[in-house]
């Protein structure tokens, strides 16, 4: 009985909390990308059960099947059984992380216009993000910016990737784009671009200007994050 109030006396809903402490409060005042997983998967169960905030479900999810990987992998019926979850809770879950799978996969399709780098990032980081070998694709682009497809140039080792202009502006000249963007990745999960990265940049822009073909674009792809030249003042 002791036990059991001093566990009540412990238990405070979210609501209650510090408004700098909330899961969804934190979200729109510092963005999602600072939120842990157990906050994300919190606002999409949106409340608790007896004894237990949102957060604490969340965290016991998590903690039944190991990480976010185990709770996308797992079926309704086994996150129902945990406590403080049930079927509605593991159907709102479920729903948030298949929005996210089918954004991952929702691809930069030909005759769609360029808007950013993200959208070359959102095209090549499921295929490239986790590579252990270096690869370096070419994306050719009409003259208002749409893509016409992508061209693979060349697959590297770790260390690597060996990329000639003349094997670059093969596809360009074939495909008489007028514009190009290159994204490569980088298999040590940094995107930070290396000396042999800039160097290869300035060299195929410097081909592209002589051909009159602009370089929109290099982009690095990562885990999980991404840099872009162009975002960065370097073309």
């Amino acid at each position: 009985m002791i036990n059991a109030l001093l566990m009540a006396d412990k238990y405070q809903p979210i609501k209650e909390w510090p408004e700098e402490d909330r899961p969804r409060e934190k979200l729109i005042e510092r963005g999602p990308e600072n939120l842990t997983d157990a906050e994300l998967i919190a606002i999409l169960l949106r409340n608790g059960n007896a004894g237990q905030s949102a957060l604490d479900c969340a965290r016991q999810l998590l903690t039944e099947f190991n990480d976010l990987k185990g709770v996308e992998s797992a079926q309704i019926a086994e996150m129902a059984v945990v406590k403080g979850i049930g079927p509605a809770k593991s159907a709102q879950v479920k729903a948030g992380l298949e929005l996210g799978r089918r954004l991952a996969r929702q691809k930069w399709e030909a005759g769609r216009p360029l808007k950013s780098a993200e959208d070359v990032y959102r095209d090549f980081s499921e295929r490239l993000g986790k590579q252990k070998r270096e690869m370096f694709y070419v994306v050719l682009l009409t003259n208002k910016n749409k893509k016409i497809r992508e061209v693979k140039i060349s697959e590297g080792s770790l260390t690597a990737s060996l990329v000639h202009p003349r094997e670059v502006f093969n596809p360009v000249i074939r495909e008489s784009a007028a514009a190009v963007i290159f994204v490569h990745n980088h298999p040590s999960g940094d995107p930070a671009p290396s000396p042999e990265d800039i160097d290869i940049t300035k060299r195929l822009k410097q081909v592209g200007e002589v051909m009159g073909v602009r370089v929109l674009d290099h982009v690095v792809i990562g885990h999980g994050r991404y840099y872009s030249f162009s975002d960065k003042g370097m073309l």
